[in-house]
Protein backbone atom coordinates (compact mmCIF):
# COMPACT_ATOMS: atom_id res chain seq x y z
CA UNK A 1 0.00 0.00 0.00
CA UNK A 2 1.07 3.23 -1.01
CA UNK A 3 1.12 6.39 1.74
CA UNK A 4 1.18 9.60 1.30
CA UNK A 5 2.23 13.10 3.47
CA UNK A 6 -0.15 15.52 3.04
CA UNK A 7 -0.10 19.24 3.86
CA UNK A 8 -3.99 21.28 3.80
CA UNK A 9 -4.11 24.74 5.13
CA UNK A 10 -7.82 26.37 5.12
CA UNK A 11 -8.34 29.49 5.46
CA UNK A 12 -6.24 30.28 9.26
CA UNK A 13 -5.38 26.54 9.00
CA UNK A 14 -1.73 25.01 8.53
CA UNK A 15 -1.16 21.40 9.48
CA UNK A 16 0.65 18.84 8.23
CA UNK A 17 0.33 15.12 8.70
CA UNK A 18 3.08 12.18 8.32
CA UNK A 19 2.45 8.27 7.82
CA UNK A 20 2.60 6.06 10.66
CA UNK A 21 6.16 4.47 10.76
CA UNK A 22 5.90 0.94 12.83
CA UNK A 23 9.18 -0.64 12.77
CA UNK A 24 11.91 2.32 13.59
CA UNK A 25 15.09 3.40 15.49
CA UNK A 26 13.51 6.61 17.18
CA UNK A 27 12.60 7.62 20.57
CA UNK A 28 9.81 9.23 19.31
CA UNK A 29 8.21 10.94 16.09
CA UNK A 30 5.53 13.53 14.64
CA UNK A 31 2.51 12.31 13.43
CA UNK A 32 0.71 15.34 12.64
CA UNK A 33 1.71 18.67 13.66
CA UNK A 34 -0.41 22.10 13.20
CA UNK A 35 -1.40 25.63 14.10
CA UNK A 36 -5.05 27.24 14.17
CA UNK A 37 -6.25 30.48 14.48
CA UNK A 38 -9.65 32.44 14.47
CA UNK A 39 -11.22 29.47 13.86
CA UNK A 40 -14.25 29.69 15.81
CA UNK A 41 -15.61 26.13 14.17
CA UNK A 42 -12.80 24.38 15.85
CA UNK A 43 -14.77 21.60 17.84
CA UNK A 44 -13.06 18.55 18.62
CA UNK A 45 -15.17 15.29 20.42
CA UNK A 46 -13.22 12.24 19.97
CA UNK A 47 -14.39 9.04 21.92
CA UNK A 48 -12.54 5.76 23.95
CA UNK A 49 -10.21 4.65 22.00
CA UNK A 50 -10.27 6.33 18.68
CA UNK A 51 -6.38 7.51 18.35
CA UNK A 52 -3.46 5.40 19.38
CA UNK A 53 -0.89 8.60 20.02
CA UNK A 54 -0.33 11.24 22.07
CA UNK A 55 -0.82 14.92 21.74
CA UNK A 56 0.36 18.31 23.00
CA UNK A 57 -2.04 21.49 22.11
CA UNK A 58 -1.55 24.74 23.55
CA UNK A 59 -2.92 28.51 23.26
CA UNK A 60 -0.78 31.12 22.13
CA UNK A 61 -3.96 33.75 22.03
CA UNK A 62 -7.41 33.97 22.71
CA UNK A 63 -9.63 31.28 24.85
CA UNK A 64 -11.54 27.67 24.32
CA UNK A 65 -12.33 25.03 26.30
CA UNK A 66 -11.58 21.28 27.51
CA UNK A 67 -14.13 19.29 28.66
CA UNK A 68 -12.59 16.48 31.66
CA UNK A 69 -15.18 13.86 33.20
CA UNK A 70 -18.67 16.43 32.61
CA UNK A 71 -16.60 19.28 33.99
CA UNK A 72 -15.27 22.63 31.28
CA UNK A 73 -12.29 24.13 32.17
CA UNK A 74 -11.51 27.54 30.05
CA UNK A 75 -7.91 27.49 28.92
CA UNK A 76 -6.18 31.01 27.85
CA UNK A 77 -2.48 31.71 26.80
CA UNK A 78 -0.27 29.73 28.27
CA UNK A 79 -3.02 26.92 29.03
CA UNK A 80 -1.63 23.58 27.50
CA UNK A 81 -3.52 19.85 27.29
CA UNK A 82 -1.80 16.42 27.09
CA UNK A 83 -3.67 13.70 25.98
CA UNK A 84 -2.32 9.97 26.19
CA UNK A 85 -3.12 7.29 23.53
CA UNK A 86 -7.00 5.74 23.72
CA UNK A 87 -7.93 8.86 25.73
CA UNK A 88 -11.26 10.36 25.56
CA UNK A 89 -10.70 14.24 23.87
CA UNK A 90 -13.13 16.88 23.98
CA UNK A 91 -12.02 19.90 23.05
CA UNK A 92 -13.51 23.31 21.13
CA UNK A 93 -12.72 27.34 20.72
CA UNK A 94 -14.25 30.05 21.82
CA UNK A 95 -16.41 31.34 19.14
CA UNK A 96 -16.47 35.22 20.65
CA UNK A 97 -12.69 35.09 21.55
CA UNK A 98 -11.02 32.02 18.83
CA UNK A 99 -7.70 30.88 20.19
CA UNK A 100 -4.38 30.62 18.20
CA UNK A 101 -3.74 27.43 19.20
CA UNK A 102 -0.47 25.34 18.28
CA UNK A 103 -0.60 21.43 18.33
CA UNK A 104 1.57 18.13 17.36
CA UNK A 105 0.18 14.40 18.11
CA UNK A 106 3.31 12.04 18.28
CA UNK A 107 4.47 7.97 19.14
CA UNK A 108 7.16 6.06 20.46
CA UNK A 109 7.79 3.19 22.12
CA UNK A 110 8.51 4.40 25.41
CA UNK A 111 7.24 7.47 25.72
CA UNK A 112 4.74 6.09 28.27
CA UNK A 113 6.80 5.06 30.43
CA UNK A 114 8.76 8.47 30.07
CA UNK A 115 6.03 11.09 30.85
CA UNK A 116 4.91 8.62 33.29
CA UNK A 117 7.53 8.78 35.59
CA UNK A 118 7.85 12.97 34.80
CA UNK A 119 4.60 12.87 36.29
CA UNK A 120 2.86 13.82 33.00
CA UNK A 121 0.09 11.16 33.64
CA UNK A 122 -1.32 13.04 36.59
CA UNK A 123 -3.44 15.54 34.27
CA UNK A 124 -4.39 16.54 31.22
CA UNK A 125 -4.35 20.56 31.58
CA UNK A 126 -1.36 22.62 31.95
CA UNK A 127 0.15 25.86 32.36
CA UNK A 128 3.58 26.88 30.11
CA UNK A 129 6.01 29.02 31.62
CA UNK A 130 7.95 29.90 28.72
CA UNK A 131 5.54 29.87 26.00
CA UNK A 132 7.58 31.64 23.22
CA UNK A 133 10.50 28.67 24.07
CA UNK A 134 7.94 26.07 23.42
CA UNK A 135 6.58 27.94 20.19
CA UNK A 136 9.51 28.84 18.60
CA UNK A 137 10.13 24.88 19.00
CA UNK A 138 7.13 23.88 17.19
CA UNK A 139 7.10 26.43 14.24
CA UNK A 140 10.74 24.35 13.77
CA UNK A 141 9.54 21.38 13.92
CA UNK A 142 5.87 22.30 11.97
CA UNK A 143 8.71 23.78 8.96
CA UNK A 144 10.99 20.81 9.25
CA UNK A 145 7.79 18.46 7.92
CA UNK A 146 6.48 20.71 5.18
CA UNK A 147 10.14 21.04 3.94
CA UNK A 148 11.46 17.74 3.89
CA UNK A 149 9.04 15.05 5.32
CA UNK A 150 10.14 11.78 5.67
CA UNK A 151 13.53 12.55 3.88
CA UNK A 152 15.74 13.44 7.55
CA UNK A 153 13.76 11.10 9.82
CA UNK A 154 16.71 12.08 12.16
CA UNK A 155 16.47 15.46 12.37
CA UNK A 156 12.30 15.48 12.44
CA UNK A 157 13.19 12.91 15.97
CA UNK A 158 15.22 15.25 17.42
CA UNK A 159 12.92 18.62 16.76
CA UNK A 160 10.10 16.40 18.10
CA UNK A 161 12.17 15.86 21.06
CA UNK A 162 13.36 18.69 21.68
CA UNK A 163 9.90 20.30 21.47
CA UNK A 164 8.15 17.75 24.31
CA UNK A 165 11.60 18.31 26.44
CA UNK A 166 10.99 21.56 26.41
CA UNK A 167 6.92 21.13 27.65
CA UNK A 168 7.95 18.60 29.94
CA UNK A 169 10.68 21.08 31.69
CA UNK A 170 8.41 24.03 31.42
CA UNK A 171 4.81 22.33 32.01
CA UNK A 172 3.34 22.86 35.70
CA UNK A 173 0.04 20.87 36.37
CA UNK A 174 -3.00 23.00 36.25
CA UNK A 175 -5.65 20.92 38.73
CA UNK A 176 -5.39 20.13 41.79
CA UNK A 177 -4.69 16.96 43.10
CA UNK A 178 -7.90 15.21 43.75
CA UNK A 179 -7.30 12.55 40.98
CA UNK A 180 -3.57 11.86 42.34
CA UNK A 181 -4.57 8.47 44.19
CA UNK A 182 -5.89 6.68 41.04
CA UNK A 183 -3.72 8.22 38.93
CA UNK A 184 -0.61 6.70 40.84
CA UNK A 185 -2.14 3.24 40.97
CA UNK A 186 -3.93 2.81 37.39
CA UNK A 187 -0.95 4.87 35.37
CA UNK A 188 2.27 2.85 35.97
CA UNK A 189 0.02 -0.45 35.28
CA UNK A 190 -1.31 0.62 31.44
CA UNK A 191 2.04 -0.44 29.91
CA UNK A 192 2.25 -3.51 31.32
CA UNK A 193 -1.42 -4.07 31.01
CA UNK A 194 -0.94 -3.27 27.11
CA UNK A 195 1.81 -5.74 26.32
CA UNK A 196 0.38 -8.64 28.36
CA UNK A 197 -3.16 -7.79 27.32
CA UNK A 198 -3.09 -11.20 24.76
CA UNK A 199 -2.90 -13.46 27.96
CA UNK A 200 -6.48 -14.07 29.80
CA UNK A 201 -7.34 -11.04 31.62
CA UNK A 202 -7.54 -11.80 35.74
CA UNK A 203 -9.46 -8.74 37.02
CA UNK A 204 -8.00 -10.51 40.81
CA UNK A 205 -4.49 -9.92 39.59
CA UNK A 206 -4.42 -6.41 38.25
CA UNK A 207 -6.31 -5.29 41.79
CA UNK A 208 -3.66 -7.07 43.79
CA UNK A 209 -0.83 -5.22 41.80
CA UNK A 210 -2.88 -1.68 42.11
CA UNK A 211 -3.20 -2.82 46.23
CA UNK A 212 -6.88 -2.44 46.11
CA UNK A 213 -9.84 -4.92 45.54
CA UNK A 214 -11.62 -5.58 42.40
CA UNK A 215 -14.53 -2.94 42.82
CA UNK A 216 -12.49 -0.33 43.54
CA UNK A 217 -10.04 -1.11 41.28
CA UNK A 218 -12.66 -0.60 38.19
CA UNK A 219 -14.19 2.69 39.69
CA UNK A 220 -10.39 4.15 39.67
CA UNK A 221 -9.60 2.13 36.05
CA UNK A 222 -13.21 3.84 35.04
CA UNK A 223 -12.20 7.48 36.07
CA UNK A 224 -8.66 7.36 35.26
CA UNK A 225 -8.61 5.96 31.14
CA UNK A 226 -13.05 6.74 30.69
CA UNK A 227 -13.67 2.80 30.29
CA UNK A 228 -13.33 -0.64 32.32
CA UNK A 229 -10.43 -2.73 32.06
CA UNK A 230 -11.70 -5.62 29.91
CA UNK A 231 -12.58 -2.57 27.36
CA UNK A 232 -9.13 -1.48 27.44
CA UNK A 233 -7.50 -4.90 27.28
CA UNK A 234 -9.81 -5.54 24.35
CA UNK A 235 -8.83 -2.36 22.21
CA UNK A 236 -4.73 -3.36 22.97
CA UNK A 237 -5.71 -6.86 21.44
CA UNK A 238 -7.24 -5.65 18.80
CA UNK A 239 -4.58 -2.88 18.00
CA UNK A 240 -2.06 -6.25 18.17
CA UNK A 241 -3.99 -7.88 15.72
CA UNK A 242 -4.04 -5.08 13.46
CA UNK A 243 -0.12 -4.73 13.33
CA UNK A 244 0.29 -8.63 12.91
CA UNK A 245 -2.29 -9.02 10.34
CA UNK A 246 -0.41 -6.36 8.17
CA UNK A 247 3.15 -7.71 9.32
CA UNK A 248 2.57 -10.92 9.39
CA UNK A 249 1.20 -11.69 6.06
CA UNK A 250 1.89 -15.81 6.61
CA UNK A 251 -0.26 -15.98 9.66
CA UNK A 252 -4.06 -16.87 9.32
CA UNK A 253 -6.59 -14.74 10.68
CA UNK A 254 -7.25 -17.92 13.41
CA UNK A 255 -4.07 -18.14 13.75
CA UNK A 256 -3.88 -13.93 14.75
CA UNK A 257 -6.80 -14.30 17.09
CA UNK A 258 -5.42 -16.93 19.11
CA UNK A 259 -2.32 -14.95 19.18
CA UNK A 260 -3.49 -11.99 20.47
CA UNK A 261 -5.66 -13.75 22.94
CA UNK A 262 -9.33 -15.08 21.60
CA UNK A 263 -9.30 -18.73 20.91
CA UNK A 264 -12.51 -17.90 19.39
CA UNK A 265 -12.25 -17.05 15.62
CA UNK A 266 -15.76 -16.09 15.26
CA UNK A 267 -15.62 -13.65 18.84
CA UNK A 268 -12.54 -12.25 17.41
CA UNK A 269 -14.12 -11.29 14.20
CA UNK A 270 -17.27 -9.96 16.14
CA UNK A 271 -15.20 -7.35 18.05
CA UNK A 272 -12.86 -6.47 15.48
CA UNK A 273 -16.24 -5.23 13.03
CA UNK A 274 -17.49 -3.85 15.78
CA UNK A 275 -14.37 -1.54 16.31
CA UNK A 276 -12.77 -1.08 13.15
CA UNK A 277 -16.31 -1.25 10.84
CA UNK A 278 -14.82 -4.38 8.91
CA UNK A 279 -13.53 -7.85 9.06
CA UNK A 280 -9.90 -8.40 9.97
CA UNK A 281 -9.44 -10.30 6.39
CA UNK A 282 -11.01 -6.84 4.51
CA UNK A 283 -8.92 -4.70 6.60
CA UNK A 284 -5.47 -6.96 5.55
CA UNK A 285 -6.72 -6.66 2.20
CA UNK A 286 -7.17 -3.16 1.77
CA UNK A 287 -3.70 -2.55 2.90
CA UNK A 288 -2.21 -5.32 0.29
Amino acid sequence: MKQYCCERVIGLQRQYFLPTIHKHEYMILPESMGWYWEEPGHNVNRKVGTLNNFSVHFVVSGSGYVEIDGETFLLKRGDAFLYFPMQEQRYYSSKDDPWNIRWVHFYGGILNQFLTEKGFHKSILWSVQQLPTLEKAHEQLLAEGERHSLLQLSHLSTLMYAFLMEFTSNGLPRTSDRKTELDDRIQPLLPLMQTRAYEPFELEYWANEAGVSTYYFCRLFKRATQMTPMAFITLCRLQMSKQLLLDKKDMTVREIAMEVGYPSISYFNKRFLEQEGMTPTEYREGFL
